[in-house]
C-alpha cells in the first residue's frame, strides 16, 4: 500500500509504472503556468464532453499517483475536481461549494502535482462538507474528515487560483519557490 505524502502517493514503482507516471505528470500544468492562478468558471452543461473530461482527469490523477486533481491543472477553467476520499475510490465534484467546515484546524505538509518536489505546511479544517453535482448533473455531497477533508480543500483552492504556497508560512514559501526556480545546468 502506498504512503501519502502531501497530495501524492509515495511508493516504489517498477520502470513501466514510473514511465506511465511521468507521462501523466507531463499532461498536468506545472507552476508557474498562469492557468494555475486563474479562477475557474461554473459548469453549466453536463454532457458527454464533461464526462470525458472527468474520465481523463481521473485516469491522470491515478497514473500520476495523486489524490486529487482540479480542472485548472489540466488547463480547463471549469469548476470541478476529482479526488480519492478513500483508497481505490475516485469521486468527482462539479461546481463544489464547501458549505461547512470545522472550527478545529490542523497544520500538515501538503504537496501538489503542479508543484513538483514541494512540501509545505498548510493549515486546514479537519472536517468539511462539500456539496455540488456529479458528472451527470445529480446532487453530490461529501462529509469528509482528516486527509480527505484536506484533499477537498486543496482542490477547491485550485479552482480559485490558490496554491499551497499562498497558504503556508513565509519561510516555507521561500523554500518552495527556491525548489521551483529553474536551475542552469552546465555540463
Amino acid at each position: 500500500m502506498a504512503e501519502i505524502e502531501g497530495q501524492v502517493r509515495v511508493e516504489e514503482l517498477d520502470a513501466e509504472r514510473e514511465a506511465r507516471r511521468q507521462r501523466a505528470l507531463a499532461q498536468i500544468r506545472q507552476y508557474p503556468d498562469p492557468v494555475l492562478r486563474m479562477q475557474a468558471k461554473p459548469v453549466d452543461e453536463f454532457d458527454d464532453d464533461l464526462r470525458r473530461l472527468v474520465e481523463r482527469m481521473s485516469a491522470l490523477m491515478i497514473e500520476a499517483r495523486g489524490v486529487g486533481l482540479a480542472a485548472n491543472q489540466v488547463g480547463i477553467l471549469r469548476r470541478l475536481f476529482v479526488f480519492s476520499p478513500k483508497d481505490d475510490e475516485v469521486a468527482v465534484v462539479v461546481n463544489p461549494v464547501i458549505v461547512r467546515h470545522s472550527d478545529e484546524v490542523e497544520v500538515d505538509d501538503e504537496g501538489c502535482l503542479s508543484l513538483p518536489g514541494v512540501l509545505a505546511p498548510v493549515e486546514r479544517s479537519t472536517s468539511v462538507r462539500v456539496e455540488g453535482k456529479n458528472e451527470r448533473g445529480e446532487d453530490a455531497a461529501f462529509d469528509l474528515e482528516g486527509f480527505a477533508a484536506r484533499a477537498a480543500q486543496h482542490e477547491a483552492d485550485h479552482l480559485d487560483g490558490v496554491l499551497i504556497i499562498d497558504r503556508t508560512t513565509p519561510e516555507a514559501r521561500r523554500e518552495a519557490l527556491a525548489t521551483l526556480r529553474p536551475r542552469v545546468v552546465i555540463g
